[in-house]
């Protein structure tokens, strides 16, 4: 299973992982510039990582992850996701969805395809979100 986890996230890399990872690494750089930008930003480069190599992670919500609310889970939390939206997540997601298209143009392209649509979902509201390994 291991050996074929790395297939695909050599084959995704190659395949749009690696612009859009670098495309949340910008995220988080801009983010860092300003002080109060800086819980985006580390949010950015975690789930840029996420990005570059995605199978064997997945993204949970830390409400369920901890059985518990956080700042990030709570009303600040929201009013942190509709601030990334009109800043960076729609057009992260775009390009996670520009990507989708292109991939779905091949069969073989049809996992990576559906990997840059949860990755586009992950976009649009990621603060509140923990990047855990999925086994």
């Amino acid at each position: 299973m291991a050996l074929l986890r790395l297939i695909f996230n050599i084959a995704w890399f190659v395949l749009g992982g690696f612009v859009m990872g670098l495309a949340w690494w910008l995220a988080g750089i801009l983010c860092f510039i300003s002080i109060i930008g800086i819980p985006f930003g580390r949010a950015c480069f975690v789930i840029g990582e996420m990005t570059f190599w995605p199978f064997g992670q997945e993204q949970i919500n830390r409400r369920r992850l901890t059985g518990r609310d956080d700042i990030g889970t709570g009303a600040f939390g929201t009013l942190g996701n509709i601030i990334w939206f009109l800043l960076f997540g729609f057009w992260l997601a775009l390009g996670h969805i520009m990507h989708a298209f292109a991939c779905f143009i091949t069969i073989i392209g049809i996992p990576f395809g559906i990997q840059h649509l949860k990755l586009a979902m992950l976009s649009l509201t990621p603060i509140g979100q923990s990047v855990v390994a999925s086994d």
